[in-house]
């Protein structure tokens, strides 16, 4: 038999390259309060509580109520990605990968924004006339998820408790209320009664293992949310927040109204495919964006420690 005979195996490829699983894109911008922003940082302003003072008699003096100001800063920032297909391998190659580079790129621009995202809901902000003042998102504005006797997983009390703490902050309830679980916090309200019984709510769990709203919550399941790495304990049985350590290590749930999360966006995300003379005439795939988020107000994000 010829030794050569190896060269004439046929070498069979896919027409087509499959991208490996992945989060396509952003899944919690369509949830957050968006503004396009010119410079590198701005201002934010906001108009606190307003209060009524009686009038105690006939011809008194108009009252003098100062209005309480406040703002919040966003510093925006550049985030890149490239790379380049070289023109020997667009020759050995059925497809040109051009455009699935470009998938790729937006996607991971897209989670990108996510991160962003939950790093501000539960990081510092930054207020004050000049910016300058950290604003540390405080024990209040989070519930560790109980069931009444033990510390516990994402459940339908937590959400309760959750729900009790943006309603006592008299946050609108027209203002859509959204929230960011993980698969585990998925798996575990779909264990709940509650949840998937139609008799009490309609939802894609019924049919799909899914769910889209309940409790007044939008639902965006994402593996990005964060785990609790800062030193604090959580009551089994109020959910009450404090300092120690039992909550180290327990996922960062987040729950939110719409407007008291916000993504700031220099340049959304811009894609370029060009030959580049000085890499042989290569194409390059090239993304970038410039994106920045804070949280505008403490009262309207909740942390569910899960």
């Amino acid at each position: 038999m010829s030794q050569q005979i190896t060269t004439a195996r046929v070498q069979q490829y896919k027409a087509e390259i499959m991208h490996l699983s992945q989060q396509k894109g952003s899944r919690l911008q369509a949830g957050v309060r968006t503004e396009t922003q010119v410079g590198k940082t701005a201002f934010y302003d906001r108009l606190g509580e307003a209060v009524a003072v009686e009038k105690v008699s006939r011809h008194s003096d108009t009252p003098q109520i100062d209005s309480e100001h406040s703002r919040r800063r966003v510093s925006l920032k550049d985030y890149v990605w490239a790379d380049l297909i070289d023109k020997e391998d667009l020759r050995r190659l059925m497809e040109n990968p051009s455009g699935k580079y470009a998938e790729a790129a937006a996607w991971a621009m897209g989670r990108r924004k996510d991160d962003t995202i939950i790093a501000a809901a539960d990081g510092s902000a930054y207020g004050g006339e000049d910016g300058s003042s950290i604003i540390a998102h405080p024990n209040s504005q989070k519930y560790a998820a109980n069931d009444g006797s033990s510390l516990s997983g994402l459940n339908v009390r937590t959400l309760r408790g959750v729900k009790r703490i943006l309603d006592g902050n008299d946050v609108d309830e027209s203002i859509s209320r959204h929230a960011a679980i993980n698969a585990a916090g998925l798996e575990n309200l779909l264990g709940e009664t509650q949840v998937t019984s139609s008799d009490f709510n309609t939802v894609k769990a019924l049919v799909q293992g899914e769910i889209n709203t309940y409790m007044g919550f939008n639902f965006h399941r994402l593996e990005r949310v964060l785990a609790q790495v800062d030193a604090l304990s959580g009551s089994a049985t109020t959910g009450a927040v404090g300092s120690g350590s039992s909550l180290i290590g327990k996922t960062r749930s987040i729950f939110w109204a719409m407007d008291g999360m916000l993504l700031a966006t220099a340049a959304d995300i811009e894609v370029r495919i060009e030959d580049r003379p000085d890499k042989n005439y290569a194409t390059q795939v090239f993304a970038s964006m410039g994106i920045g988020a804070t949280r505008l107000e403490e009262e309207k994000v909740v942390i569910a420690l899960t």
